[in-house]
């Protein structure tokens, strides 16, 4: 898959998110959990498939679990359909596993984790888009070959937070999903799928 159609598909996938998460019927009640200054504590798990050697959105899978730690760090912001607030996080990811092609483990972190939670809500779901970037560490290189134990992640995507109660939600996202090794070795075949997470947070 060429630089085109993987910037293609990434564009769609993150088009698609948007639409849906603005369709979520919107809300006039605010929700005092995402306020600016609130620390955001989550668990998560999530599933990815995609291509890395060949146009096959099922040749490789790669399964991560990880605690994320964010604070709102915005009043809301913005107009009409775009009007929500920004928070910023980190992702510690101990669990990375590629599989189906060959087994590989690791583990890595995301530094950088921008999310943007929309004022347009029910009194249960919040709707918000996300980009996140990263870096992962393995056993052996990934993919196998003349490749790198130490590759750079990205994410792009949005989904909806459900509060089960007070200053606590179910997180379901989809986003598109990139690992590569930016040419740190003699080839690049780079991970390109949509990747699906599930997550559970606390808010202080």
């Amino acid at each position: 898959m060429n630089a085109i159609a993987r910037f293609g598909a990434a564009r769609q996938v993150v088009s698609l998110t948007l639409l849906l998460l603005t369709h979520v019927a919107p809300a006039q009640e605010r929700l005092p959990p995402v306020d600016n200054g609130k620390w955001d504590v989550s668990v998560w798990i999530a599933g990815a498939t995609g291509e890395q050697n060949r146009d096959s959105l099922t040749e490789s899978q790669i399964w991560t679990a990880g605690v994320f730690a964010g604070r709102v760090i915005t009043n809301e912001l913005g107009k009409g359909w775009l009007r929500g607030n920004l928070e910023y996080g980190f992702n510690l990811i101990p669990a990375f596993v590629n599989a189906k092609n060959q087994t590989i483990y690791g583990g890595g972190f995301e530094p950088v984790v921008l999310r943007w939670n929309s004022s347009h809500h029910t009194a249960r779901v919040v709707p918000y888009i996300e980009l996140a970037g990263g870096a992962v560490f393995t056993t052996s290189n990934l993919p196998p070959g003349d490749t790198s134990s130490f590759n750079f992640t990205t994410r792009g995507g949005g989904g909806i937070q459900i509060f089960s109660r007070d200053r606590r939600s179910w997180d379901v996202g989809l986003h598109y999903f990139h690992v590569s090794n930016a040419n740190l070795a003699d080839k690049n075949p780079e991970f390109n799928g949509v990747q699906i997470s599930l997550g559970y947070h606390w808010f202080r």
